[in-house]
């Protein structure tokens, strides 16, 4: 058996294998063409042999034939062709190139899905049929209301009674203080749970100093750190309002509640609203709401998000069992949309009835009508605005490192 032998190009390297037989040379033989752009001849006895071992990717190709076969080869120059001249094989990739998806650059904006005008006017339609709703829903109450028969129910229950118990009038500071950490602390919450649903990928993850297997996201323990601070600060308000007696202005001391909240709610929805005395008393529809805020909506928050958290007992089988971790995403998530409606109808309600006076109330503990409650809310204000920017890994890594490990993964 023989082997076409040309002289390599000068600085060609060729690849070399194993043995084609115990003993024998390195195959291919030093010298071998790289390249022939000839047909190959037929092979008239021993089988012909072709070789594909390039790094580079450069194809390598080794003619073999018999004594009796001829073969014609071209010019030194056509035989061999340097792999630059080659280029790169064209390949698709099928694998990730091990980079975190949190580096995948944004879509521009001209390539981003924007709302098309049917959805555009679906918008507007859906928005103008609230309206019409809305409208409808006052012209009714007032309808109602004009009735003889509903007066006399206006007059009989007012919107609000007066407690069996009495209670000091006015806010103490402390009332002030505490409606200021809850809705700075419940704007966070909000802000981090919406996180936590629509994140794929955490950027960081928090690991306990003395459970390496209780690794969690840095969203997670963000959340679950201000869940912490926020049933801290209910208990301490609910401490408060025991103590001294106040709990009588948010827990019902008679049934008469029910026919003045509804009374309250019917006032409201004709726009003639029932009169505000929230320095003495509450009305009824007021009571209810802040009644189910506190004592059933916040435990609820509470239950189904410590049933999620790492804190659960994980060795508690039967009880697992009993209260599954699915009921508790079923339920957690709609308790929070609840905290949303009540924040926003809360805070239309403070300004659409005398916010002044309002702010006054919860601000600066005070009965005047001036801005100094005012200006307290603006700071206030400023300083959520100021926790929202900052909830970033950011700045929360730093803090949690006080309490574990953060890492990448």
């Amino acid at each position: 058996m023989s082997a076409i032998e040309v002289e390599p190009a000068e600085g060609t390297r060729l690849r070399r294998g194993l043995p084609r037989t115990a003993g024998g040379d390195r195959w291919p033989p030093a010298g071998v063409v790289t390249r022939i752009s000839t047909p190959a001849v037929e092979d008239k006895g021993d089988e012909g042999l072709v070789s594909a071992a390039s790094a580079a990717g450069t194809a390598v190709t080794a003619a073999v034939a018999t004594s009796s076969a001829t073969a014609v080869l071209p010019p030194a120059s056509a035989a061999i062709l340097p792999a630059a001249e080659l280029g790169p094989i064209p390949f698709r990739r099928t694998v990730w190139d091990g980079r975190a998806p949190r580096h995948i650059p944004e879509a521009p904006a001209s390539a981003r899905p924007r709302p098309t005008w049917p959805q555009a006017i679906a918008v507007l339609f859906a928005a103008a049929g609230l309206g019409v709703l809305a409208a409808a829903a006052v012209a009714f109450a007032r309808t109602l209301l004009s009735l003889d028969a509903l007066q006399d129910f206006l007059a009989a229950f007012p919107g609000h009674y007066e407690p069996l118990i009495a209670v000091e009038p006015g806010f103490a500071p402390w009332i002030g203080w505490q409606h200021f950490f809850n809705m700075f602390l419940m704007v966070l919450i909000i802000r981090s749970g919406l996180t936590i649903r629509r994140e794929k990928r955490p950027t960081a993850f928090w690991t306990p100093k003395n459970n390496p297997k209780g690794k969690v996201s840095l969203t997670i323990w963000f959340h679950q750190a201000l869940d912490i601070l926020w049933l801290t600060n209910g208990v301490i308000f609910l401490v408060l309002l025991f103590v001294t007696g106040h709990w009588v202005r948010i827990v019902p001391t008679s049934w008469e509640v029910l026919p003045n909240a509804l009374s309250a709610a019917l006032q409201y929805i004709s726009f003639d609203w029932p009169t505000e005395n929230g320095w003495n008393n509450y009305n009824s529809l007021q009571q209810l709401a802040y009644f189910v805020t506190v004592f059933l909506a916040a435990p609820l928050a509470a239950v189904t998000g410590f049933r999620m958290s790492g804190l659960w007992p994980k060795k508690a089988e039967k009880l697992s069992k009993a209260y599954p971790i699915e009921w508790a995403r079923r339920v957690h998530f709609p308790v929070m949309l609840y905290f949303v409606l009540f924040i926003i109808a809360h805070v239309a309600l403070v300004f659409l009835t005398g916010f002044l006076a309002n702010l006054n109330h919860m601000f600066a503990s005070s009965d005047a009508v001036s801005w100094t409650g005012f200006w307290v809310f603006i700071a206030a204000l400023v300083a959520i605005a100021a926790g929202w920017a900052a909830a970033r890994p950011l700045v929360i890594a730093p803090i949690a490192k006080m309490f574990g490990t953060v890492s990448g993964r």
